[in-house]
């Protein structure tokens, strides 16, 4: 059997069904995987400005936009996993009441700081704090992670409350997840995988697709928080 070696630039929300599932892949396989793990924001900068990876893991929506650009290779996006935003606060700290949008809000408002990344939750968070007409008010007391999870301010308890991906949230130690946010203002994002136009090595990277698209893959997937897409 040809191994060979595949290139992967990744963001971190299906990072830990991923670290799981690619050790399985690699045995069964005997090809290597390489990861890059790099936050939305310069994956964008690093692929537009001419990088290369075999493969590329991020939110449906940004991964359209290489498509787009002739960056991903059309007819080469690859959902894997579905994931909501939730929030999260010290671990033994009361929980808040966000049963509703206005209860989360108030707790927004009520929190000394206020923890999200840069990252989709992260930009889905700014504009629904936009529509709450709380922005301004919450501007100062927003801390914004780039690179490590929202979760690692709550730890260090330079914030009340973190937001992002559950399946970021729930890896963190000394914080405890207080659940998702609620319907009424829940954003759902689809994490998918996509072939690089110049990709070195398109079947191997194609084969670890199926590996992770795979039934085998769902409950490994769901135990890190995510839904199968």
């Amino acid at each position: 059997m040809q191994t060979t070696e595949i290139k992967v630039m990744a963001s971190a929300a299906f990072k830990e069904a991923y670290l799981e599932l690619v050790p399985e892949f690699e045995r069964a396989t005997g090809h290597k995987v390489t990861t890059l793990w790099v936050p939305s924001v310069q994956m964008m900068s690093r692929l537009k400005g001419g990088e290369v990876a075999d493969l590329v893991i991020m939110s449906a929506t940004l991964l359209d936009e290489l498509i787009k650009a002739g960056i991903v290779a059309a007819g080469n996006r690859f959902d894997l996993a579905k994931s909501g935003v939730g929030v999260a606060v010290k671990s033994g700290a009361p929980k808040p009441d966000i049963s509703s949008g206005e209860a989360l809000k108030r707790a927004v408002l009520a929190a000394k700081a206020v923890a999200y990344s840069t990252g989709p939750s992260g930009i889905y968070l700014v504009g629904l704090f936009q529509r709450m007409g709380i922005a301004d008010a919450i501007r100062d007391k927003a801390k914004i992670s780039q690179g490590f999870p929202a979760g690692d301010f709550v730890a260090r308890g330079e914030a009340e409350l973190a937001f992002q991906q559950i399946s970021e949230l729930l890896p963190v130690p000394g914080i405890e997840l207080v659940g998702p946010l609620p319907p009424d203002v829940q954003q759902i994002t689809v994490f998918s995988a996509g072939l690089h136009a110049g990709a070195k090595e398109p079947d191997a990277a194609r084969a670890l697709v199926k590996f992770l698209t795979a039934p085998a893959a769902a409950p490994v997937i769901r135990k890190k928080g995510m839904e199968p897409a």
